[in-house]
């Protein structure tokens, strides 16, 4: 590489994982102008410009982005062998880092994270709620916790949490003044409590079994689209519209009669989440553990 050392590119993936050269220097305890004088020093080197950068923002040249992708899956796999090299066998140890979506929080992922940090005290668990599919070579995480929609190509998934029923659920006060639908098809006509994977144009689907028929979906227009089912249920009970969501979280609030069920016999369930990694070479036993204790939830 024309005399460019792995130290380099090193800070040069930090960067752009970070998205920014402060950023990297904090991640790898350096200085930032000692950061920006290794990425031009690169630069220098291999006669190209990397990244174009201003006093606002950076965007990888084409140069660099060809960079990026050939040796970012390198030093993640050199970083994770070196990291196996290290470990006592027995000794489940370090920072494990998990991607899930937020909708598993309360759902189920929560207390399995509590479970596991118990079980493993020399663990220390960084956790990140996203919606969005994933990267696993360039993310830095170790696993991605997803539903079967969510999958990226190429994992390696194990199902775990429990079978997810699904409920469709209104206040008394939304259904007094807006109506009971009497038919499914009915719902086009009333205000959804959306939930949206991560950005607005992309929405949790409805969907519905009937008799014989194949399972199909009604989209009913959004009066909220929110990504967290916590708030789904809030504004639900504030009688702003329905909602299709996780049976569980709402069980209490259907109890109390705060909220109604509907159409409860047409309702399929979910597949399970899949807590989904790259390889099982060089697995970390921390990662190990963690997916043992999960099968078993």
């Amino acid at each position: 590489m024309k005399n460019t050392n792995l130290n380099d590119v090193s800070v040069f993936v930090e960067v752009v994982r970070t998205n920014g050269f402060r950023a990297a220097a904090e991640k790898l305890n350096l200085g930032a102008g000692s950061v920006s004088e290794t990425i031009q020093r690169m630069e220098n080197r291999l006669g190209v410009r990397l990244i174009e950068r201003t006093t606002r923002k950076m965007s990888l040249t084409k140069a660099g982005e060809t960079l990026f992708q050939r040796t970012s899956p390198a030093l993640a796999e050199l970083e994770s062998a070196l990291n196996d090299l290290g470990e006592v066998e027995d000794a489940i140890s370090g920072v494990l880092r998990l991607s899930a979506p937020r909708s598993s929080s309360p759902f189920f992922f929560d207390e399995l994270l509590a479970n596991f940090c118990s079980s493993y005290p020399a663990v220390n668990v960084e956790v990140m709620y996203n919606d969005e599919k994933i990267d696993l070579v360039t993310s830095g995480v170790d696993a991605a916790i997803r539903s079967q929609t969510l999958l990226e190509k190429e994992t390696h998934a194990v199902e775990i949490g429990p079978k997810l029923d699904m409920v469709l659920v209104a206040s008394p006060d939304y259904l007094k003044h807006s109506g009971y639908p009497k038919k499914i098809m009915d719902l086009t006509a009333h205000d959804g409590i959306r939930f949206g994977f991560g950005r607005a144009d992309l929405l949790a689907p409805w969907s519905f079994v009937e008799g014989k028929k194949s399972p199909f979906v009604v989209n009913p227009k959004p009066r909220i689209i929110v990504n967290d089912m916590t708030s789904m249920i809030n504004f639900t009970r504030a009688g702003l519209g329905i909602a299709y969501l996780y049976r569980k979280p709402a069980e209490s609030f259907i109890e109390s009669g705060e909220l109604v069920a509907l159409f409860d016999k047409n309702l399929p369930s979910l597949p399970r989440y899949t807590i989904n990694y790259l390889s099982k070479r060089h697995m970390p036993a921390r990662l190990r553990a963690f997916i043992d204790l999960a099968k078993k939830g």
